[in-house]
């Protein structure tokens, strides 16, 4: 059951990068949209490719390290999706739906690392 809720997560954090690199591809020629095509390009596919390093942990400590950087990375990402609709650089009904998902896997990451935490200072205690 475990490996196939981190294969659900993977398959959507993949999901999230294709839909982060749609809105690059949206993205006017200018300064401006050349600069958050940049960043949105890096901080959106990040998740997807730092999950495997999260899967592959060598310890607790470990696996909450890696689980926030990928979540430092999506705050990234929201905050680029952010400017390009308060902007706005472009208007579309994707970057809502970006802006929405990358909503719901911050707080999917910030309770796993929660949990995390907790588990590691129960483990602490034992």
């Amino acid at each position: 059951m475990e490996t196939s809720r981190k294969y659900d997560l993977e398959d959507r954090l993949v999901k999230f990068a294709v839909m982060a690199l749609n809105v690059c591809d949206i993205l006017p020629n200018t300064r401006t949209g050349g600069n958050l095509e940049h960043q949105l390009s890096k901080s959106g596919t990040a998740p997807a490719l730092m999950y495997g390093e999260v899967q592959a942990a060598e310890s607790q400590a470990d696996f909450i390290h890696k689980m926030k950087c990928a979540l430092k990375e999506l705050r990234e990402t929201r905050a680029n999706l952010r400017i390009i609709k308060e902007k706005p650089v472009i208007v579309h009904d994707s970057i809502e739906v970006a802006l929405k998902e990358c909503n719901e896997l911050i707080a999917i990451f910030t309770a796993s690392v929660a949990t995390a935490k907790k588990n590691q200072t129960l483990a602490g205690r034992k």
